[in-house]
């Protein structure tokens, strides 16, 4: 009989378990060979010696204390009335602190001021960080710039919803509905980290589970995103790992990721001043559309065909050929240049760039990328 109740009570545990798990729930995959050489060229995404790509054990620039600690909620929101440019909150590798009642009874966003990096010590001797997560649909952002030059670092940011929610799209765009724009977006979305002031940089953190944007930058130049690990923000209509919103002038450098599980890993709405050179960056390829993307004029109804001002997209790794790697939804005022990239897909296509073919008036430049997974070649040296 003791057997049989151990039995039953080890089932219930683990049915407990299995209800309450989360899709967003896993460690980051083993990024295994990220690059190849041929012909003395290097295609696809190679880690620098600053760390692994996705960050985590190996990187170099953990912090590990700060001016400020923090292990609740209410110390947290102390050290941040008080703390100046150039001061670090670290937040206890212990912690979870959960935003979702302030959320919703005081619309709490996490003002960081300008110079300030809010840390903890994901990768230290293997600690994942302190976690900082809200269940309520409405938080829009959890975190937010109060000034130039922010810093968030180590720490798991986590969303409150990781679902693609492909009905609730479904039911809003596909069933005639006169009111479609309203009923889709009665169901809130929420952003994790939001610039709103340029020189934002975000490094070593997991994200996951928002439904908007895990990083939305609403305006500013010198962003910069790297060595982190970004996956399960794939609400559809919306998704983004890394977003690029309406400022007049809105660009970054993403570099060093891991992106998984994301309807579009990066993104721009495309208006005038939307840029990103995106490299070495791992793309894990589970995802509803395509990968990387600027909007045109038509997604915006402005009446241009504007995709934004340049991308840079070269030595990245697109590991599966499920969707479009690159979509630019429009033609750049400069030019969009993809080369030097390693993709799943075994030849240049409109399966895998649009708009195909490219050169041009697209003003897009695909050239010099490596081809197919078991014996990857190069097969656009330029003759497009």
């Amino acid at each position: 009989m003791r057997w049989l109740i151990t039995c039953l009570a080890v089932l219930l545990v683990l049915a407990v378990v299995l209800v309450g798990a989360r899709e967003d729930d896993v460690p980051m995959p083993e990024t295994g060979q990220t690059w190849v050489e041929i012909d003395g060229e290097t295609y696809g995404a190679r880690p620098d010696d600053q760390g692994p790509i996705g960050g985590g054990v190996g990187y170099a620039h953990i912090v590990t204390d700060g001016n400020y600690r923090a292990k609740t909620i209410d110390e947290l929101l102390d050290a941040l009335s008080k703390a100046k440019a150039g001061e670090i909150i670290f937040i206890d590798p212990a912690a979870e602190m959960d935003f979702t009642g302030l959320v919703y009874a005081e619309k709490l966003v996490l003002g960081i001021p300008g110079g300030v990096t809010l840390a903890s010590n994901r990768g230290q001797d293997g600690s994942p960080g302190a976690l900082l997560y809200s269940d309520a649909f409405q938080t829009a952002p959890l975190i937010r710039t109060l000034g130039p030059g922010v810093r968030v670092t180590g720490l798991r940011l986590r969303g409150p919803d990781p679902k693609t929610r492909l009905d609730h799209h479904r039911r809003a765009f596909s069933t005639g509905r006169e009111d479609a724009s309203a009923y889709y977006y009665a169901l809130p979305n929420s952003n994790g980290i939001q610039a709103d002031h340029p020189g934002l940089q975000v490094d070593n953190c997991e994200l996951s589970g928002w439904s908007h944007a895990a990083i939305y930058l609403t305006t500013g130049d010198y962003h910069h995103i790297h060595h982190n690990y970004i996956h399960h923000n794939q609400r559809n209509g919306l998704g983004y790992g890394v977003s690029h919103g309406y400022g007049d002038n809105c660009q970054s450098l993403i570099e060093f990721n891991f992106f998984d599980y994301n309807r579009h890993s990066i993104a721009g709405t495309g208006k005038p001043g939307n840029a990103y050179e995106a490299r070495h960056n791992v793309e894990g390829g589970h995802a509803i559309s395509h990968y990387f993307d600027m909007h045109g004029g038509r997604d915006r109804g402005d009446g241009t065909n504007i995709a934004g001002d340049w991308m840079r997209i070269h030595h990245n790794t697109f590991r599966r050929a499920d969707q479009p790697a690159v979509v630019i939804r429009g033609v750049p005022q400069q030019q969009a240049e993809i080369h030097h990239n390693w993709f799943a897909a075994s030849d240049p296509s409109g399966r895998v760039f649009r708009p195909w073919p490219v050169g041009g008036e697209t003003h897009v430049l695909v050239q010099g990328n490596a081809y197919g997974v078991q014996a990857p070649e190069v097969k656009d040296r330029g003759e497009q």
